[in-house]
């Protein structure tokens, strides 16, 4: 349909490929790669495993983006795995989702990241800590500002935000490659500072796998992107590489510039790395730069929150008001102002990183279930019912399905408290389901 003729209830398709790589690229790329390379430093011996790690994290996560590019290119509605569960599994699985997500961990989220954008932010403009509560609030009211609306306003945002952030990473290649006088040889010499087992590389992995998190939000808009069937893989494709790109990249840059040794021993590598060379000011420029990379990633999880929100509503899972769709602008924005008003609340009360922690076992068994329901539609549907098709099926679906399994594992293992509360909170959203099942019939015999 085109713009002129889809009905007022439902979105636009105005999001081309590039906007659609553009939110893919922020919906990835943070405040991670900016300090993670770090950690993975300290489990490996020296930078050629770093880096092999870093690419598989890449080919990893483009398995699971591909088969996203399936099902985004099956279903194009706005929802993303909330609506793959809810067709293939049932209502209850996909409200378990929705319940998990878009009421807590996407707003959580943004919470959190919008507090380390003020953090950031602060330090640049050197304001006092007491500002940083202030100034994430107003960032989210800001975001949600734009997105109310409409998809265009949202997108130039997000396409704005992806530039900088881009810029930020550029700044750092040229940095660590060309400006720090390091050299490409201790790129592969072998830090006798750090002995390392091979098991270590699996605890290596999971940060990796962690910071290229978040390709999914382009899927909750699919409902807005323009000729969905070819541009939804193209833009999810063009973005993970470019994001797996600039990984790669950065972690050489880091290497060549501050050695192996030095950013296993950084606890803010992108800081150290600029700061080396203008010294003071360099860390306030990449404080900019890393504030500008948060920033756009909030944009993106307000936006696609909001719509999974949105999706859910209009299902008789929440509220109905939540539902709707604006006729004028065609935005969720109830569903933007409810994701936005408890997300300042998750600031306000300092609760958000808690929040976060105990959904993230919830999270990846989203995606876990996500990339399943691909099974499903093959085995219902076949496989020419759909304009894209994920390559070498079944082998890269169950790849990504084994290694989202592995991550929940050793996420247990670490952190059992943290995995344990996840599924009590998953548990909770059973009641809550009968609650809102319920819900409806009383409003009908009221």
């Amino acid at each position: 349909m085109t713009d002129e003729t889809s009905s007022s209830s439902t979105y636009l398709r105005r999001l081309g490929v590039w906007s659609g790589a553009a939110i893919v690229i922020g919906g990835v790329i943070g405040s991670g790669i900016f300090r993670t390379p770090a950690t993975v430093a300290e489990r490996t011996a020296s930078g050629l495993p770093l880096l092999a790690l870093w690419a598989l994290g890449g080919l990893l996560t483009l398995a699971g983006v591909l088969c996203y590019a399936e099902l985004g290119a099956r279903r194009p509605q706005a929802g993303g795995i909330y609506l793959y569960l809810r067709e293939a599994f049932g209502a209850l699985p996909a409200f378990l989702f929705g319940w998990t997500m878009a009421l807590i961990n996407y707003p959580g989220s943004v919470a959190a990241v919008a507090v380390t954008f003020a953090d950031y932010t602060c330090r640049a403009m050197s304001l006092p800590a007491l500002w940083v509560k202030p100034v994430a609030v107003g960032a989210i009211f800001f975001i949600v500002g734009v997105n109310l609306f409409g998809i265009r306003a949202g997108a130039l945002l997000v396409n704005v935000f992806t530039l900088l952030k881009l810029a930020a990473i550029a700044m750092l290649l040229i940095v660590g490659l060309v400006l720090a006088h390091g050299h490409f040889g201790g790129v592969l010499a072998i830090d006798a500072t750090h002995q390392v087992s091979g098991g270590a590389w699996i605890g290596a992995l999971l940060p990796v796998l962690f910071t290229y998190g978040g390709f999914h939000y382009l899927n909750d808009m699919a409902g807005e992107v323009r000729d969905p069937q070819r541009n939804l893989p193209r833009a999810l494709t063009l973005g993970l590489v470019g994001v797996a790109l600039c990984y790669v990249l950065a972690n050489l840059a880091y290497l060549v510039g501050l050695g192996h040794a030095g950013l296993a021993a950084s606890k803010a590598p992108a800081a150290d790395l600029m700061s080396s060379i203008f010294g003071p000011r360099g860390a306030t420029i990449m404080a900019i730069g890393i504030a500008c990379s948060t920033f756009g990633y909030c944009s993106i999880a307000v936006a696609g929150g909001a719509r999974v929100l949105q999706t859910m509503g209009a299902d008789g899972f929440f509220f109905r008001a939540v539902g709707q769709i604006d006729t004028r602008w065609r935005s969720p924005q109830v569903g933007l102002a409810v994701l936005g008003i408890w997300a300042i609340v998750l600031i306000i009360t300092g609760t958000f990183d808690q929040l976060v922690n105990f959904t993230t076992v919830g999270e990846w068994l989203g995606h876990a279930f996500g990339i399943a329901t691909l099974f499903w539609y093959r085995r219902q549907f076949g496989a020419k019912s759909s304009p894209f098709r994920v390559p070498l099926y079944p082998i890269l679906p169950f790849v990504f399905v084994c290694t989202v399994l592995g991550v929940i594992i050793a996420t247990v293992i670490d952190t059992p408290r943290d995995a344990g509360m996840s599924l009590v909170i998953i548990a909770l959203g059973v009641p809550v389901y009968a609650i809102w099942r319920r819900w409806p019939r009383q409003q009908a015999g009221a």
